[in-house]
C-alpha cells in the first residue's frame, strides 16, 4: 500500500503501532507519559507539574508558496500553530526550538523578517526561543517544537468527551479560509473586512489564556481547529468513542465572511486554520466559560452516543442531515497546497 492510499492519520496509526511494540510501560520514561501519540501535544508527569511538548512542520508548496508569501506572516504563523497546540491542552508555553532547511539563494533580509516576527510573538507569550538547527535544502522546510507545562494538575485532552455534553467553540469559523481565498484574488467589499480576513489567515492569535480558563471552569475535553471543524471534531469523537451532531445554523461565522463568500458554510465546516478552541462540556460549565472569556463562545451541537458510521453529523434547522462532501485537511489525501500564506 502506498502512503497516499493510507493517508496522514492512517500513517500515524501505523507508526504508533510500530513504536508501541518496543515500549516498556513499567519503566521510565514510559510510566510517566500521560498523553502520547494522537493528541494536540504529548504530556508527561514531572515532579511538580505536567510537562507538554508539540511540534509542527511547514513545507514549501504544501503549506505556503514563496512566490506570494509574506515572510513576517510566515514567521508569526510558524510559531502560532505550535502555540495553539499548547493552548488546546490548557498549558503554558515555555521554550521553543526552530529548525530551518533553506535554499542558499534566499535573501538574508527575508530570514530576518521571519525571525523578527517569530521572536515578537514569542515575547508576547513569554516563550524563549532557545535553539534549533539549520540545513541546506532545495526547498524551505520550517519545524518548530514547543515545550510547556500545565498550570495546575489538569490538562485538556481529546479523549474525555461524554454523551450529553454540548459542543462549543471560541471565536469564529471560516475566517482564515476566507482570508486565503481573498489573498488568492477573491474580492472583499470593504477595506476593514479585508484587514480582518488577512489577520485571521496570516496572524492567528493562539488561545493560550482561553485554554487555561477552560480548565479553571471545569472543561476537560478540547482540540484546536487546524484541519477544519469536521475533521478536528472527528478526532475527539474517535478518541472519546462518541458521535457528534452539529447544527449548521448555529456556526459562528463573521459577518464579513457571510457577506462576501457564498460558500461560507463550507469554509466554516472544512476550511481549517482558524486555531479556535473546540471543546465539550455541560451547559452550566459553558455558561461559566462564556462569562470568563473576552471572546465569543458559541454552542454548536451535542455529543451523542449514536454508533453511526459517520462520527460527525451536520443538520439544518429542521434536523435534516446535510451531506458534507469534504471533511477537512489530511496530508497525502488532499491537493498539493494546503494553504498559501500570500
Amino acid at each position: 500500500m502506498k502512503v497516499s492510499e493510507l493517508g496522514e492519520f492512517g500513517l500515524i496509526r501505523l507508526i504508533h503501532t510500530s513504536i508501541a511494540r518496543y515500549e516498556i510501560p513499567e519503566q521510565a520514561p514510559w510510566r510517566d507519559v500521560l498523553v502520547g501519540i494522537g493528541d494536540d501535544a504529548t504530556a508527561w508527569q514531572s515532579d511538580d507539574s505536567i510537562q507538554l511538548a508539540t511540534t509542527d512542520t511547514l513545507v514549501q508548496d504544501i503549506h505556503f508558496d514563496l512566490r506570494t508569501t509574506d515572510w513576517k506572516g510566515l514567521g508569526w504563523k510558524a510559531l502560532a500553530v505550535n502555540l495553539s497546540d499548547i493552548a488546546a491542552m490548557g498549558g503554558i508555553p515555555r521554550y521553543a526550538l526552530l529548525s530551518l532547511a533553506l535554499p542558499g539563494e534566499l535573501e538574508t533580509e527575508d530570514i530576518s523578517e521571519f525571525s523578527d516576527a517569530m521572536a515578537q510573538l514569542a515575547r508576547e507569550f513569554g516563550v524563549a526561543i532557545v535553539g534549533g538547527n539549520i540545513a541546506a535544502a532545495p526547498n524551505v522546510v520550517i519545524t518548530v517544537m514547543i515545550i510547556g507545562r500545565s498550570k495546575g494538575k489538569m490538562i485538556l485532552k481529546r479523549s474525555t468527551a461524554s454523551p450529553g455534553e454540548r459542543i462549543a467553540i471560541t471565536g469564529y469559523l471560516g475566517s482564515s479560509a476566507a482570508g486565503l481565498e481573498m489573498l488568492r484574488g477573491k474580492s472583499v467589499s470593504d477595506r476593514e473586512g479585508g484587514r480582518i480576513l488577512r489577520q485571521a489567515h496570516l496572524k492567528p492569535v493562539p488561545r493560550i489564556r482561553e485554554g487555561q480558563i477552560l480548565i479553571q471552569e471545569g472543561v476537560r475535553t478540547a482540540i484546536d481547529v487546524s484541519d477544519g471543524l469536521i475533521a478536528d471534531l472527528n478526532h475527539i469523537c474517535e478518541l472519546s468513542e462518541v458521535n457528534a451532531r452539529i447544527r449548521m445554523e448555529q456556526l459562528p461565522v463573521h459577518q464579513v465572511v457571510r457577506a462576501n463568500f457564498p460558500n461560507y458554510r463550507e469554509l466554516a465546516l472544512c476550511g481549517g486554520e482558524d486555531y479556535q478552541i473546540l471543546f465539550t462540556a455541560d451547559e452550566a460549565t459553558i455558561t461559566r466559560v462564556r462569562l470568563a472569556l473576552d471572546c465569543p463562545v458559541t454552542v454548536i451541537g451535542d455529543v451523542t452516543e449514536e454508533k453511526l458510521a459517520t462520527r460527525v453529523t451536520v443538520v439544518d434547522s429542521r434536523g435534516d442531515v446535510i451531506p458534507c462532501r469534504k471533511g477537512g485537511w489530511e496530508h497525502f489525501k488532499n491537493g498539493v497546497l494546503k494553504t498559501g500564506f500570500p
